[in-house]
């Protein structure tokens, strides 16, 4: 097994290979129909409380500077600090531009696939910071994306439905 410093190089390498070669967001697609083996019928069957569990222990796992609150059908992912994007970051080879689409990238189309709605806060491109927000019921979803459109850039704000 390679270390997480390596895997995130390595990872971030793909992704501007990819980039260039425009096949990016199509990765992303096929990193999502792979985390369904892994996720979907979990967040199909327990909705918000399947997606919480299963980020309790992603932030164990990865070590993730990471608020996890579950409100009564919403649940917050606040990413305080990236340590995937903050390792792409500090690499002397530069930083894929669009690093941090890959967690939206792959997570947004398994939550429609459970029938959950995604509102996802890039805050930038190039800050170790995110916000989601994740919904069981769309017209709560609809209402979070226009209290968040009205104060955040509508291109850093991305949503599944």
């Amino acid at each position: 097994m390679i270390s997480s410093d390596h895997f995130v190089r390595f990872y971030n390498e793909v992704f501007k290979f990819l980039d260039e070669k425009q096949g990016l967001e199509a990765y992303y697609s096929h990193i999502s129909s792979h985390q369904e083996f892994h996720c979907l019928k979990e967040f199909s069957e327990r909705g918000l409380q399947g997606v919480y569990d299963y980020y309790v222990k992603i932030r164990k796992e990865e070590n993730c500077d990471m608020d996890i609150v579950l409100n009564d059908g919403e649940l917050l992912l606040q990413m305080n600090c990236c340590p995937s994007l903050s390792k792409a970051m500090d690499n002397d080879a530069g930083m894929c531009e669009k690093y941090c689409l890959h967690c939206p990238g792959w997570t947004a189309p398994l939550y429609k696939k459970a029938g959950l709605y995604q509102i996802y806060d890039l805050v930038g491109l190039e800050v170790p910071q995110c916000s989601e927000w994740i919904f069981e019921d769309r017209e709560m979803a609809q209402r979070k994306y226009e209290e968040l459109s009205r104060n955040r850039q509508e291109s850093l704000l991305l949503k599944n439905f």
